[in-house]
C-alpha cells in the first residue's frame, strides 16, 4: 500500500482549512499596503513636495506612508493568529498518523517497535510544524509583497516595472531549477543522520556484547564511517547555498543595478526624480526582501519540511487506512486461518526456534521446540534473564524469530495478519495497561459485546469484587494513576479472561498480587476454556500447571512438577528442595529441533 506523498498531505491540509487560509490572505493584503504605496507616496513627496518647494505637502505624503505602515503592522498580528489556526491542526493530524503507523508496525505479526518513530514524533514533528508555518509565511509574503511592489512599479511607469521584473524572473528560474537537487541533498543529509542515530543507539545498547565479543574496533569503525557520511552530506548541503546566493544576486541585486544604470535614460524619457527614487524603493524594500525571504525559506526550511515530513510519513498509514477501525475492540479480521477440527491442532507449536538480542549476542533460545496441547496449562519458570518473557513475545508474535516457526492453532504466526493473531491469543504483560474510562469499558476492551451479568461473574471469578466495590461498581470511572500496580494487573487479567482468544499468555501478569489473589486469578484462567501459558513469577504457579518448562540458559527441560524435581537442579533450587529424591523414569527434555 502506497504512502501518502508530501505534496498530497500538504494540499489536503490546506484544502481542509480554506476558510482560515482565506482570512490569512485577507490580512496579508492589508499587511502589504505599505509595500504597495511606499514608492508612489515617496515619489509624490519628492516631486510635489520637496522639489517643488512645498515642504508641508512632502511631509503630508510621508505621513500618509506612516499611516499605511501602522495599518500594515496591525494586520501582521492578525496574520499570525490565522497562521496558528492552519498549522496546529495539521501538526496534530500528522502526529496521529505517525502514532497509528507505529502501533500498527509494532503489533503486526513479525513487527517490532520502531525507536526511530519516537524521534520522528518528537524532534522531527516539531521541525515539520515550524517549517510548515515558515513555508506558509514566506510564500504568502513573497506573493503579496512582490505583487504589491510590481503593481506599484506599474503605476509609476510600465517600463520601470519591466526593467525590474526581468532579472527577478531570471533569479527565480535559477533557484527553482536547482530546487530538486537541493531536495535530494537535504534528503541524503536526513537519511545519514537517521542511520547514524540508529547505529549509535544499537552500539550503546549492546555495549556489553560488543566488549564480550571483542568487537570494539569494528563497531567503532562502523559508527565512524556513518559520522563521516553525515559530515559529507552536510558539506554538500552547505555548498548548495552558493546557488541560493546566485539567484539572490540575479533576482534581488541586479534590478537595482539595472535601474541605476538606466536612470539617465529614464529621465530623458520624462521620468521624474521622485519616480526614479520610488522605483528604487520598490526594488530595495519590496522585491529584494521578498525574494530573499522566499529563497532562504524554500531553500532552508522548505526543504527541511518536505524531507522531514517524507521521513515521518514512512511510518504513517496508507491513504486507504481508516483510523476509526484501528482499535482492537472494533477491528474485524479479514481472514482467519483454518484450525481444523476442534482439539486436533495444538494450541502452540514451536519448531527450531532461535532468537538472540543482536547478531553476535548469545542466543536466548537456540533451536528450541515446544508443543502446548489444546486446553493445556503450561508454566514457564527459570532465573531472571533465562528467556521466559522472550519466549512469551515469540509465541504471541510480537517479535520475529531469527530461525524457526511458531504456529498457533495450526496457523503460522509469521504469515497471519495482526488482527488475526490478536484473535488467536491474548498476552497480559507485567506492566498492565488501564485507560481512563469506566471499569466496564476497561473490561470490555477486547470483547465489547459482553453483557453486565458476564462482567459481574468475571469480577467475582477473578477475586476483583473488593476492587470493583471500592471503585464504585462497573460504571465507576477509573483513574489509572490512582490505582496500584496490583489493581491494574487485576483489571487487565479480568479483561483477558473475557477475551474471545483461545490462548492466554500471562507474562508475570500477577507479580504485584499477593499469593492468595494470584492463586485465585490463575485458577480462574485454568477453568477458562482454551489454553494457558504462565510465565511464572512465583514457583507456586508451577504447582498449579499441567506441565512446567524450565529455562535456565542451558538445556530446557519439560515435565510435571514431580518429574522436574528429579531431573532439574534449577527447578529444585527454585522450589527450595535441595535433597535429591529417588529419580522416577527419565523424561525427555523439550525438543531442540
Amino acid at each position: 500500500m502506497s504512502r501518502p506523498s508530501v505534496r498530497r498531505v500538504t494540499w489536503r491540509a490546506l484544502r481542509a482549512r480554506r476558510r482560515d487560509l482565506a482570512r490569512l490572505c485577507g490580512w496579508s493584503l492589508v499587511e502589504s499596503l505599505p509595500a504597495l504605496l511606499a514608492g508612489l507616496l515617496v515619489a509624490r513627496a519628492v516631486d510635489e513636495g520637496f522639489l517643488a518647494g512645498r515642504l508641508l505637502d512632502g511631509l503630508a505624503w510621508l505621513a500618509a506612508l506612516a499611516v499605511a505602515v501602522l495599518v500594515g503592522a496591525a494586520a501582521t498580528g492578525r496574520t499570525y493568529r490565522c497562521l496558528g489556526a492552519v498549522v496546529e491542526p495539521f501538526r496534530d493530524e500528522v502526529a496521529a498518523q505517525v502514532v497509528r503507523g507505529s502501533l500498527r508496525e509494532a503489533t503486526r505479526a513479525g513487527g517490532r517497535p520502531d525507536s526511530a518513530a519516537v524521534t520522528r514524533l518528537t524532534h522531527q514533528m516539531e521541525i515539520v510544524r515550524d517549517t510548515f508555518a515558515g513555508l506558509l509565511m514566506v510564500t504568502r509574503g513573497f506573493v503579496f509583497s512582490a505583487g504589491a511592489a510590481l503593481l506599484g512599479l506599474l503605476a509609476l511607469a510600465p517600463v520601470v516595472a519591466a526593467l525590474a521584473a526581468a532579472p527577478l524572473v531570471a533569479g527565480l528560474a535559477v533557484f527553482l531549477a536547482a530546487l530538486p537537487a537541493m531536495a535530494a541533498h537535504q534528503r541524503a543529509y536526513v537519511r545519514a543522520g537517521e542511520r547514524l542515530g540508529q547505529s549509535a543507539a544499537a552500539a550503546l545498547a549492546g555495549h556489553r556484547d560488543v566488549l564480550a565479543c571483542g568487537a570494539q574496533a569494528r563497531v567503532t569503525a562502523d559508527v565512524e564511517r556513518l559520522v563521516s557520511a553525515q559530515a559529507a552530506a552536510e558539506r554538500t548541503l552547505a555548498r548548495m547555498a552558493a546557488i541560493r546566493s546566485l539567484s539572490l544576486g540575479i533576482g534581488g541585486w541586479l534590478p537595482l543595478v539595472v535601474l541605476l544604470a538606466a536612470a539617465p535614460w529614464l529621465v530623458e524619457r520624462g521620468l521624474t526624480a521622485g519616480a526614479v527614487l520610488g522605483a528604487l524603493i520598490y526594488v530595495s524594500t519590496g522585491l529584494q526582501p521578498a525574494l530573499h525571504t522566499l529563497v532562504q525559506g524554500l531553500g532552508g526550511g522548505g526543504l527541511r519540511y518536505a524531507i522531514t515530513l517524507e521521513n515521518i510519513l514512512r511510518t504513517g498509514p496508507g491513504p486507504d487506512d481508516d483510523p476509526r477501525r484501528s482499535g482492537p475492540a472494533t477491528r474485524t479480521p479479514r481472514s482467519r486461518p483454518s484450525t481444523g477440527p476442534v482439539g486436533r491442532s495444538p494450541a502452540v507449536e514451536v519448531r527450531g526456534l532461535t532468537f538472540g538480542y543482536g547478531p553476535r549476542a548469545r542466543p536466548v533460545l537456540r533451536n528450541f521446540s515446544l508443543t502446548v496441547a489444546d486446553g493445556e496449562h503450561l508454566a514457564v519458570v527459570g532465573p531472571s534473564g533465562a528467556g521466559k518473557s522472550t519466549l512469551a513475545a515469540l509465541i504471541a508474535g510480537l517479535v520475529p524469530p531469527q530461525a524457526g516457526t511458531v504456529h498457533l492453532a495450526g496457523a503460522p504466526v509469521a504469515d497471519a495478519e495482526p488482527d488475526v493473531v490478536a484473535g488467536m491469543r491474548v498476552l497480559v504483560p507485567q506492566e498492565a495497561y488501564v485507560f481512563s474510562g469506566s471499569l466496564a469499558d476497561n473490561l470490555r476492551y477486547l470483547r465489547p459485546d459482553v453483557d453486565d451479568h458476564t462482567l459481574e461473574a468475571t469480577v467475582d471469578a477473578l477475586g476483583a469484587r473488593p476492587l470493583a466495590t471500592r471503585l464504585g461498581g462497573l460504571g465507576a470511572p477509573v483513574a489509572p494513576a490512582l490505582l496500584s500496580a496490583g489493581e491494574r494487573q487485576l483489571i487487565a487479567a479480568a479483561r483477558a479472561w473475557l477475551a474471545p482468544a483461545p490462548l492466554v499468555i500471562l507474562d508475570e501478569a500477577t507479580c504485584h498480587l499477593d499469593p492468595a489473589l494470584e492463586a485465585t486469578v490463575e485458577s480462574a484462567f485454568a477453568r477458562r476454556p482454551g489454553s494457558l501459558v504462565v510465565i511464572a513469577h512465583r514457583i507456586s504457579s508451577a504447582l498449579r500447571a499441567d506441565r512446567v518448562l524450565v529455562l535456565d540458559g542451558d538445556e530446557p527441560v519439560l515435565g510435571t512438577h514431580g518429574q522436574l524435581l528429579a531431573r532439574s537442579a534449577t527447578y529444585r533450587a527454585l522450589v527450595g528442595c535441595w535433597d535429591d529424591p529417588v529419580p522416577p523414569p527419565r523424561t525427555a527434555p523439550a525438543r531442540r529441533g
